[in-house]
This record gives C-alpha cells, sequence and structure tokens, in this order.
C-alpha cells in the first residue's frame, strides 16, 4: 500500500458552518465513493481542519487519487445542502508545500 501522503488528496471550498461537522463528513465520503466522481474507497476524511473549508481526504488505493484529480469538475450535492459547491482537488503533497511557503511569506 502506497504512503498514506501519496492516498491523500485536499479539498477545498467546503462550505464552512452550513451542517455539523460530522454531516459534512459524511457528505464527502458519499461524495468521493461514488464512480460519477471517479471516486472509490474512502479510508478517512479529515474535517475540519486548522484551515477554513479544507478537508483531506485519504483512498484506500492510489490510483483513485489520480482518478478524483482527472475530473475537472467536483461539485459537492446533497439534500441537506441549499445548493451544490465547487470543490477544487489538489494532492496532497502540493498543497502542503504551499500552506509552508504561505506561512513564511506572511507575517501572521
Amino acid at each position: 500500500q502506497a504512503a498514506k501522503s501519496a492516498r491523500t488528496v485536499v479539498i477545498t471550498g467546503v462550505p464552512d458552518g452550513l451542517l455539523h461537522d460530522d454531516v459534512m463528513t459524511d457528505i464527502l465520503v458519499i461524495h468521493f465513493q461514488m464512480s460519477k466522481n471517479n471516486g472509490g474507497d474512502v479510508e478517512e476524511v479529515l474535517y475540519p481542519t486548522m484551515e477554513k473549508g479544507v478537508a483531506y481526504v485519504t483512498f484506500e488505493d492510489q490510483e483513485v487519487v489520480e482518478s478524483v484529480l482527472k475530473k475537472d469538475d467536483h461539485r459537492l450535492e446533497d439534500k441537506r445542502l441549499s445548493r451544490y459547491y465547487p470543490l477544487k482537488v489538489i494532492r496532497y503533497c502540493e498543497h502542503v508545500s504551499a500552506f509552508r511557503i504561505y506561512l513564511v511569506v506572511l507575517p501572521l
């Protein structure tokens, strides 16, 4: 099995504060397990995170990461949400390096 970081994607654009965190986590699991979203078996979803509107999704297989990244248009839709929300999906390793740079460059 590939390293966890290689099986993880970062999701941005998660609607914040609309639903309980555990409900939003369930909606994310469902979204990323659906074949229409190029999804597969989800091992874990980390939400909420220290960054607002950001979740980490880890899949059981690294191949699923590749297929999820190939899909251009991820829309989070659920009957518990009043509308759909566009999500951005990026590789975990790319996000972490960008976030580190962000912390170094901007005095908080």
